[in-house]
């Protein structure tokens, strides 16, 4: 009996042992994940800004690049109509009827900002000719690396940015996922008729994403801040 009893104390003392390194352990591997996971999001690319719904400092970076001539924007097409049961607005490859109120609205937009001291390129495709000629009142005779984009997106716009001069750029949503992935950005789902504003007005004149406005979201922009 006196034996049975002089064990107890060490068998209580190895399980003490035994869950202490068991709660050191856990302990190591929640820091452990906690590090991965700050990792995760440290490597994630940030997210392009919302420039509607309030964004005030956002708008009134725009307008301030805007009136110095430091702007790139990006607008995607509006709605194509082979990809629609809505009525086409001339050939299938082009816009729908319902989307000409669309691209005449963005214009409206960019013509409050001035158009006196920007140039203005489209791609070759039905689609955005269209949609450039309803926002502008123009269209050129299409620029090729405005649809075949992949890899040298970036590079092509800073070539055809004049300095002092805004550049608007008519073309599709892969051209503008690209250039996001050339800023190392997240690249959103961009709707028909979204436009993605860079701006050059920077200490080494290196672009800067100030961000995004949907077609439906300039009703929500003011422009006079």
């Amino acid at each position: 009996m006196t034996t049975r009893l002089a064990f107890a104390p060490v068998k209580r003392s190895l399980l003490a042992s035994a869950l202490l390194g068991y709660r050191r352990r856990l302990a190591l591997l929640a820091g452990v994940l906690f590090v991965f996971a700050l990792g995760l999001l440290w490597l994630e690319p940030a997210a392009v800004p919302d420039l509607a719904h309030g964004n005030v400092a956002g708008i009134k970076a725009l307008t301030r690049s805007w009136a110095k001539g430091d702007m790139i924007v990006l607008v995607r097409h509006v709605e194509r109509c082979d990809r629609s049961n809505a009525v086409c607005l001339g050939p299938a490859d082009g816009i729908t009827d319902r989307a000409r109120d669309v691209a005449v609205s963005i214009g409206a937009q960019f013509e409050h900002l001035g158009l006196a001291h920007t140039d203005i390129y489209n791609s070759p495709m039905t689609r955005t000719a269209q949609t450039a000629g309803y926002m502008f009142s123009k269209v050129s005779s299409g620029d090729d690396w405005l649809f075949n984009c992949k890899n040298s997106m970036l590079h092509d716009v800073l070539a055809h940015k004049v300095s002092g001069r805004n550049l608007v750029l008519v073309t599709h949503s892969e051209c503008m996922d690209q250039l996001e992935k050339d800023l190392k950005l997240a690249t959103p789902t961009l709707g028909y008729g979204a436009s993605v504003f860079v701006s050059t007005d920077t200490l080494n004149g290196a672009p800067k994403m100030l961000g995004l406005i949907e077609a439906s979201d300039w009703r929500s922009v003011n422009l006079k801040l």
